[in-house]
C-alpha cells in the first residue's frame, strides 16, 4: 500500500490567509484544491511539499456567475468549483456544453465529486515512466522531470515530453477563456492558450506562488460547441486523444472555428488557424453544380 508521506495541512478561509502561509512556508508548500492529482503523486513521491494548503475552504474560489446575455457578458467560474457542480450548473450547461461535457469525462463520479475544474487545468503532465512508484523509478534510473537527467520516451531529447492529459484544458483553449492568478504581489489574467507551456516539466506559466482564482469565458451567441475523448476504456482512463471543436453559423454556414487537441504534447494544440483554412478552401456551391 502507498502511503501519504508527513505534511502539515493548511485550511485557509480566505485568499489573503492562504497567500499568507504560503509565504511564511515558502518553497516547500503546495496549494491543493480537490487533491484528485496531488496526493496520488505525493504516494508516488513525485511531488513532496511539506506544508498543503487546501484552498476547498475560500468560498469565492467555489462561485459561478453567468452574465446577462444581451450584455453580451460571458461567465465566471471559480477554480474551485468540482466538477460535478460544473456538470450541474444549469447555465454553464446551456452556454458551455463543451466544457461541462470534458468535465463528465474525468475520471469517476467519485473523484469528480472531489476535482475541481482549476485543478484539472493544473493537472500535472503524464508519463508511462514517470507515473510509477518511487521504487518502479529507482530500478530503471529517474527521469529528467524527477529526480533524473534523461528522458526515458526520448533518451536523447534535451527535453521531458511528458504529455497534458486535462480534460478540461483544451476546451478552455478553444473558448479562449482568461484565467486569473493572484498571488502576494498582485492579480495578472492570461490566455488559456498562453497558460499552458509546451514543456513537460515546467507545463504551466503559473508560478508556484499563484493562485489560479477564476476562470473568465465570453459568451459564444450562434455557436456550437463538443469535446471528444479518445481512450482506451469506455470509463475511467485518459485521453489518448481529446478534441475541443467550437464553430460559429450563420445560415448553416461554417463562419469561424476553433479546434484544439488535447493529450497529443505538453500542452494542447491549437489547430483553429488550420481548420480555419481548411473551410476557406472548400469550393463554392456554383463551382460544384458546374
Amino acid at each position: 500500500m502507498l502511503r501519504l508521506p508527513t505534511f502539515t495541512y493548511l485550511e485557509p478561509r480566505t485568499l489573503a490567509q492562504a497567500l499568507a502561509q504560503k509565504r511564511d512556508a515558502g518553497p516547500a508548500a503546495s496549494y491543493v484544491a480537490g487533491g484528485t492529482d496531488l496526493y496520488p503523486n505525493m504516494k508516488r513521491r513525485q511531488q513532496e511539499p511539506r506544508t498543503v494548503i487546501s484552498l476547498m475552504r475560500i468560498p469565492e474560489l467555489a462561485r459561478s456567475a453567468m452574465g446577462e446575455e444581451g450584455a453580451g457578458a460571458g461567465a465566471v467560474v471559480g477554480s474551485c468549483l468540482t466538477l460535478t457542480a460544473l456538470g450541474e450548473a444549469p447555465g454553464l450547461r446551456q452556454r458551455y456544453p463543451a466544457l461541462v461535457r470534458a468535465a463528465a469525462f474525468v475520471s469517476t463520479p467519485l473523484l469528480r465529486n472531489m476535482g475541481t475544474l482549476g485543478g484539472n487545468l493544473c493537472l500535472d503532465t503524464r508519463c508511462n515512466y514517470y507515473d510509477q512508484t518511487y521504487e518502479w523509478r529507482q530500478a530503471i534510473d529517474f527521469c529528467m522531470k524527477k529526480d533524473g537527467a534523461i528522458c526515458w520516451v526520448a533518451p536523447h531529447s534535451p527535453r521531458c515530453w511528458a504529455v497534458s492529459s486535462s480534460d478540461t484544458a483544451p476546451v478552455a483553449v478553444a473558448l479562449r477563456a482568461q484565467l486569473k492568478l493572484i498571488s502576494a504581489h498582485g492579480e495578472r489574467t492570461v490566455d488559456a492558450g498562453d497558460f499552458f507551456r509546451d514543456d513537460g516539466i515546467e507545463y504551466l506559466s503559473r508560478r508556484p506562488d499563484e493562485i489560479l482564482a477564476s476562470i473568465e469565458m465570453p459568451l459564444y451567441a450562434g455557436w456550437r460547441m463538443t469535446y471528444q475523448k479518445l481512450r482506451r476504456r469506455g470509463s475511467f482512463d485518459f485521453p489518448i486523444l481529446g478534441v475541443a471543436a467550437a464553430a460559429r453559423l450563420c445560415d448553416g454556414v461554417v463562419e469561424d472555428v476553433r479546434l484544439v487537441l488535447g493529450a497529443v504534447g505538453s500542452s494542447p494544440v491549437d489547430q483553429s488557424e488550420l481548420a480555419r483554412s481548411l473551410i476557406n478552401q472548400r469550393p463554392s456551391f456554383e463551382a460544384v453544380k458546374a
